[in-house]
This record gives structure tokens, C-alpha cells and sequence, in this order.
């Protein structure tokens, strides 16, 4: 569930924390990440060293250097782009007149760039008055960009105002909120710590500077931030991520870690850690396979945490028929398993694809598409009593709307969340079949700010209405 096939075997890339006292070789990989061991060994084209849960080992062509005997090294922060739904709203315009500021590098609806380039060019003379109205005319710009969900725009015209107006506060902060809606926290906080040196006390500073701590998974300093920013100014956005960090923070205290080479990995200290490294081997695996059907790479290592099943129930307050959640963070409850099996398989598979498409379209893409290829890409196909039934709401006009499949399904009854999910497979399966490729492009579309039926009519050329008489047509030839 979202809030967000080949066996090919990839080598375990995991390390437990050292040991307090221990001293540790330090193996840096090529693709950046670190992972330490104890008694390492090169041998038959492996490294192979020795962590708290045991004997693990890395392909050699993966390591960059080994540095050993070294102290050990903290752990590398991964991203948590649960921060993502925090939903958090933009800063207020920095100009009482940004209004007209506005209107003035307007024309026909659209940004006119002649009037804006003018402004920026009158802004060489260095005066006060001319680098003011070139910072107010850049943000303006951002404003109207972000507007219209053009974040890449949005946050170029913020950077450019900051050109002009490099320590004004409410620049430093619209900027840093661009980035953190880009899911680019550690740019956000450099912004913040610079905005923050002019104005100490601010609640905004503390609030976006907690999303952004939220976001780098460094979840004691988030609550901290949000704490500040409620005593200086109460915010319900602030209340409700402060006690969702605060429920992390709790349960967390008693979790340890493993990594991989694109992974962190929480786990509760009673689960076993084979199956901890179990999981990881799983997911390495999948991310394969999930970076070349979607065409895609996330850029940051992706959080999991395996939890009891009442843990996974307190922390998450999922609906009682979510088997997993995915909210930037990969939770999965494991109670009872020391290994991975065929059904924790498929969960992985599926809550690993939601991290590669939130990625991938910047958290726009629908939940009818997110849902409809994560089943497909666990491998899940339309079959048996599903089809017959599917076939008969479509027959008496009962299929569900692929717009009333938009929104998150958190608050579906568990019946009608079984046929949106049925259908939403069948609507993906469909299109993997008979236009093999779209999806991808559907995905670049979303990415690119077009709304979902947008994306869907610009490259399957269909409506949504054509698109879900495509998919019965689809599950009579099946059936």
C-alpha cells in the first residue's frame, strides 16, 4: 500500500553497527555508500568482513577502497521521503505588493521573459533600488511557477532572486521550501541555517527546518524543530508531523539498523537478524529489476523498518486491511518470520516500487497508478473470480472511476479497497500489454506537471472513460 522478475541473484551488501569499542575496516563502495566490518578478507572476486550478525560479503567490483582499522564511522544518512507527506504549506510571498510585482512580468496568462530579463539586467547597475526590484520580480516569477506545480522553474527563479537578495529571510526560506518539496532536504537545510543566523526566533525556520531533519532521517532534531516551532507560533500542520516524528522517535529507540548498498534497514530487537539480511538480499534484487522496468534510479539510499505487528499498527495507524505502508518509508510488519517468504516477497516488491514511482514523478503521480503497478511489478496478474467480477460492474456501469482512484485510499472500506485495487491492476495490465512502454511515459508526464487523465490522454491518446472501456475489452479476451 502507498501513503508511497528475474531470479538474478546480487550479492548481500549489508553491515550492522560495529561494535562500541571495536575498531573497524571502513569499505567504500563506488556508488558513494560506506559499510564496516571487522577481519576483512578479498578472495574469489569478494570482499568479505565480519559484522555483529554475521559473515557478509560485497562483489569486489562494487568496493571503491578499503580503509582498515579505523575508527567507526557513523552511519550515512539516508532519506526519508516520508517528509514528503507532510503536506506543509508554502511560505507566505515575501512583498506586500508582489501582486503587482506580478502583473508587471505577465503577458497572455504566461511569464513574459523579455520584461522579466529587463528587470534582471537593470539589476547590473547595483543600485538598492534595482536589485530589490529584480529579487521581488524573480520571486514573483517562483511564486507563479510553483502555482502551476512547475517546481524545476520555481525553484530557479528562487535561486535567482537570491542572486539579487542573497540574505533576505523570506527568500532563503521560499527557496529552502522548494527544495524540500523536491525532496532535497540537506540543500533546504544549508538555506535555513543561513536564514536562521538573521532571524534566531523564527517559527517558519523551525518548522521547515524540522521537515527537513525529518527528511535526512535524523528524527531527534525534527521533534526538536517542531517543538520549537509550536512553542513560537501553534501550527496543527507542525502538531500533526511533530507526533508522527515522536511515534518514530519512540518505537525506534528500540530498533537496530543493517544497510546495503541502496538501503537502511530498522529493525525491532526482537526480530532475527537473518531475517533482517534476508530482506535486504530480497531487495537488492528487486531494485534491479524495478530500475530497468521503470527506467529509473533513485538517487538516495531507501529507509525499511520491520516491525512487530502491533508496533506496525501503533506507529502507523494504517487501515486494519494494509498488509504494508509506504509512506517515504518502507514499514512492514514480520511478526513470527525468520525469513523471507514468497508473501513478504511480493510486499517488498510492491512497497519498493511505490519508492521508485514517488521518486520518479516527485510524489504526483495517482494512487490508481501507483497501486496498479506495484501489483504488477510483484507480479500479480488479473485472473479467475476477479476478472468475472470486474467485467460485470463494467457490464451494469459499476466499474470505479479512475478519478475517484486518485486520491489516497486510506479512508476506503476494506471492501471497495479490494475492488479498487483489482481494477487498478487491471487498468495497468492493460496498458504493460497492449502499449508496452507507456507506463514509463505516463510516469515522465506526471513528473512534468501534467495532471493524471492529462498524462494518460497525451500518451495512450484515451480519456479516462476510453481508457476503462480498454481494460474490460482487455479482460474479456482473458476471461
Amino acid at each position: 500500500m502507498n501513503t508511497a522478475l528475474k531470479p538474478i541473484w546480487t550479492a548481500l551488501l549489508v553491515a550492522l553497527l560495529s561494535p562500541l569499542f571495536a575498531r573497524a575496516d571502513t569499505i567504500y563502495l563506488k556508488n558513494g555508500r560506506k559499510l564496516e566490518g571487522t577481519n576483512t578478507v578479498k578472495q574469489n572476486g569478494k570482499v568479505t568482513f565480519e559484522t555483529p550478525a554475521g559473515t557478509m560479503s560485497v562483489p569486489e567490483s562494487l568496493v571503491d577502497r578499503i580503509v582498515s582499522g579505523d575508527p567507526p564511522i557513523a552511519p550515512q544518512t539516508s532519506s526519508n521521503s516520508a517528509a514528503a507527506e507532510l503536506s506543509m504549506a508554502p511560505p507566505s510571498s515575501s512583498g506586500a505588493d508582489s501582486a503587482s510585482v506580478l502583473q508587471s512580468i505577465l503577458r497572455n496568462g504566461a511569464l513574459d521573459q523579455q520584461a522579466l530579463a529587463q528587470i534582471d539586467a537593470r539589476a547590473a547597475t547595483r543600485t538598492p533600488e534595482a536589485l530589490a526590484r529584480a529579487a521581488e520580480a524573480e520571486s514573483a516569477a517562483g511564486h507563479f511557477e510553483f502555482d502551476r506545480n512547475n517546481l524545476d522553474a520555481a525553484l530557479q527563479h528562487a535561486e535567482r532572486a537570491l542572486v539579487f537578495a542573497p540574505d533576505r529571510v523570506p527568500l532563503l526560506i521560499i527557496a529552502a521550501f522548494l527544495h524540500l518539496r523536491r525532496e532535497e532536504y540537506q540543500p533546504a537545510l544549508d538555506l535555513l541555517d543561513k536564514a536562521r543566523r538573521s532571524e534566531p526566533n523564527s517559527a517558519d525556520i523551525a518548522k521547515l527546518a524540522g521537515w527537513a531533519d525529518y527528511g535526512l532521517n535524523r528524527l531527534q532534531d525534527a521533534v526538536s524543530e517542531w517543538r520549537r516551532s509550536q512553542q513560537l507560533r501553534p501550527d496543527p500542520e507542525v502538531a500533526r508531523a511533530l507526533e508522527k516524528a515522536q511515534r518514530d522517535l519512540e518505537v525506534e529507540n528500540n530498533f537496530r539498523e543493517g544497510r546495503s548498498a541502496h538501503f537502511d534497514l530498522h529493525y525491532y530487537g526482537q526480530a532475527a537478524p537473518e531475517l533482517a539480511r534476508d530482506v535486504l538480499r530480497v531487495l537488492e534484487s528487486d531494485f534491479e529489476d524495478i530500475s530497468a522496468a521503470l527506467n529509473y534510479t533513485p538517487k538516495e539510499p531507501i529507509s525499511v523498518t520491520l516491525y512487530t505487528n502491533q508496533l506496525f499498527q501503533d506507529i502507523t495507524r494504517a487501515p486494519s486491511w494494509a498488509g504494508a505502508l509506504n509512506d517515504g518509508r518502507i514499514r512492514v510488519p514480520v511478526q513470527g518470520l525468520d525469513h523471507v517468504t514468497p508473501g513478504l516477497a511480493r510486499v517488498l516488491k510492491h512497497e519498493l516500487t511505490h519508492s521508485f514511482i514517488n521518486e520518479k514523478t516527485h510524489d504526483r503521480c495517482p494512487t490508481w497508478v501507483q497501486e496498479g503497478t506495484a501489483q504488477w511489478m510483484e507480479g500479480t496478474r488479473t485472473g479467475g473470480n476477479a476478472t468475472a467480477e470486474l467485467l460485470g460492474m463494467y457490464d451494469r456501469h459499476e466499474e470505479p472511476s479512475l478519478s475517484a482512484l486518485e486520491p489516497l485510499w486510506t479512508n476506503l472500506q476494506a471492501g471497495f479497497a479490494r475492488i479498487a485495487y483489482e481494477w487498478s491492476l487491471a487498468v495497468i495490465e492493460t496498458i504493460e500489454t497492449t502499449s508496452p512502454g507507456d507506463l514509463e511515459r505516463i510516469l515522465d508526464r506526471l513528473d512534468e506537471g501534467a495532471s493524471a487523465e492529462d498524462a494518460v490522454r497525451a500518451t495512450l491518446h484515451l480519456t479516462y472513460a476510453d481508457l476503462n472501456a480498454a481494460t474490460a475489452d482487455y479482460l474479456r479476451k482473458i476471461h
